[in-house]
């Protein structure tokens, strides 16, 4: 079946001091879900102004065969992303509703898993859709994967060397820089859901405005897990 390749680019870390530690000081996870090629960038934000990438990269499930077990490889994966890096919160990129109703799906268990490996840490959930990422990073939607990375090494002042030739890790990271946006400006509505509880709730039904089958067990364990 293969083994996945884990590709990732690391910044040295400066752990803050008293003097430059704000009230600000997170962590930011961002991913580019996919069952081929998974994106993540980890931002720490220091204050508004002070960001910096900690690391960038890719989990290349390629040589993997089996659909079920590119799942596992992906939550494995990103659960060790979590533990080594600590994140506050994740931006995640929200599948594409295109044409092509198999790539909707499996892009859309990609990112289930991921929200899954966040939701067993109690890491906030961010969901962008990819032209909002697009345009708060190069002020344009219609932008090109090409340009937001470009864009992003500009403004992380990142060197040529620090440039994965995958852009899925550049996209991860702008979900990532797209999040501390708007963390600056939020207003009731503005992201996604918080909370796994509250991301289940905002997607319940779609189209009947009830949970299915599914949804609704997993709010009942969450609902158990609450009760003392």
């Amino acid at each position: 079946m293969g083994n996945s390749v884990f590709l990732q680019c690391l910044t040295t870390r400066t752990m803050p001091t008293p003097a430059t530690q704000h009230l600000t000081d997170k962590v930011i996870l961002g991913i580019d879900p996919g069952t081929n090629m998974l994106g993540y960038g980890v931002l720490h934000v220091r204050s508004r102004r002070d960001v910096a990438m900690e690391a960038m990269g890719v989990i290349d499930l390629r040589k993997v065969g089996d659909t079920y077990l590119k799942l596992g490889r992906i939550y494995e994966r990103v659960m060790g992303i979590i533990d080594s890096f600590h994140p506050d919160e994740m931006a995640i990129e929200a599948p594409f509703f295109g044409k092509n109703i198999q790539s909707m799906l499996k892009l859309g268990r990609a990112q289930g898993v991921a929200i899954a490996a966040a939701m067993s840490r109690d890491i906030p959930i961010h969901e962008y859709a990819p032209m909002k990422i697009k345009l708060a990073i190069t002020g344009t939607g219609a932008a090109s994967k090409e340009q937001v990375a470009e864009m992003l090494k500009r403004m992380l002042r990142l060197r040529d060397e620090q440039m994965l030739p995958y852009l899925d890790a550049t996209d991860a990271l702008a979900a990532a820089y797209c999040h501390h946006i708007q963390s600056g400006r939020e207003t009731p509505g503005s992201t996604g859901p918080h909370t796994w509880a509250a991301y289940v709730r905002q997607h319940q039904g779609r189209a009947g405005g009830v949970p299915t089958a599914p949804q609704q067990k997993l709010l009942d364990m969450l609902k158990q897990k609450k009760q003392p």
